[in-house]
């Protein structure tokens, strides 16, 4: 049983909701305003159903990409050893864990507000079909970014019932973010990918330009940054977090001298989550130093 467990959580990669969870949480508190006014048990009630609405998304979608993807992977050196392929999870079992992360998903969204309860099915869909993008569009690995980057604007709905320009930019911020990392990842398999028809950018267009692409792609998200910070008058907190994100990205991308992909991919991971925690200290310092949200939404 316990071994059961530890394959699926192996499977869609529990670790990787470090990537976009600190996003739904700087969101949720600043929707929240710092949650003042809020009762414990009402605070925590929230928290633990915006988490639980994020792992089950993220499961179903992970999932669901396995069960697209398992006869792309097989014939794939790299993936060819996951969980379907390589029959350490049978398919049956999967679809059930599928199913069964898609039910709570909804219900957790319902017990938070009425409209994310009625959204949540119509963002669970579009969740999955991201895993069907990359066999028309090499704009896949930015609707990738996007499905994650709904993080922060379901957290805000949850919180306010509402939808807002502020978690929009998150949303858009995180989209480029990923995005860009996506394409890097996405280097691995630029032949495999173009032999099996599959559009990814590396596939699209080498992977040189591939990698200019993902540069630009995080050049548009710290611009982003830039502008969030002046329309909502972030202060100095924020502008040091840019500037950390911005001296991370200029070092990996332009400074580092290993040429390994492996290498590559392992900086840009530690980097994704040093980023998307300093998007959240940012936000939560800034509302306890009395940052203003609604002044512009």
């Amino acid at each position: 049983m316990l071994k059961n467990v530890l394959e699926f959580g192996h499977m869609v990669r529990l670790s990787h909701s470090l990537f976009a969870m600190p996003f739904a949480i700087g969101s949720m508190w600043v929707a929240a305003n710092g949650f003042r006014g809020m009762s414990w048990p009402e605070t925590l009630r929230m928290i633990l159903l915006i988490v639980l609405c994020m792992v089950t998304a993220r499961n179903s979608a992970m999932t669901f990409n396995r069960i697209a993807d398992a006869e792309i992977d097989a014939l794939n050196p790299r993936t060819a050893k996951r969980h379907l392929p390589a029959g350490r999870l049978t398919k049956k079992s999967v679809v059930a864990f599928l199913a069964v992360n898609g039910v709570l998903f909804v219900l957790f969204a319902a017990l938070l507000q009425p409209l994310a309860g009625f959204l949540a099915l119509p963002v669970w869909l579009l969740l999955l079909s991201y895993s069907y993008w990359k066999r028309f569009s090499w704009l896949c690995h930015w609707f990738l970014g996007f499905a994650i980057g709904m993080s922060p604007l379901g957290a805000w709905i949850a919180v306010r019932g509402e939808f807002a320009v502020f978690p929009i930019f998150l949303l858009a911020i995180l989209m480029l973010w990923m995005g860009g990392f996506d394409i890097i990842y996405a280097t691995q398999d630029e032949e495999i990918d173009r032999k099996m028809g599959l559009c990814s950018v590396p596939a699209r267009f080498g992977r040189k330009v591939a990698l200019k692409i993902a540069f630009w792609s995080h050049v548009a998200m710290l611009i982003l940054c830039v502008i969030f910070g002046l329309v909502w008058n972030m202060g100095l907190v924020w502008w040091s977090v840019t500037g950390l994100m911005t001296a991370a990205i200029v070092y990996i991308h332009l400074f580092r001298k290993s040429d390994d992909l492996d290498a590559m991919n392992r900086d840009f991971f530690l980097a994704n989550v040093a980023i998307s925690a300093l998007v959240m200290v940012g936000l939560i310092v800034w509302i306890c130093m009395g940052g203003n949200v609604d002044a512009l939404v």
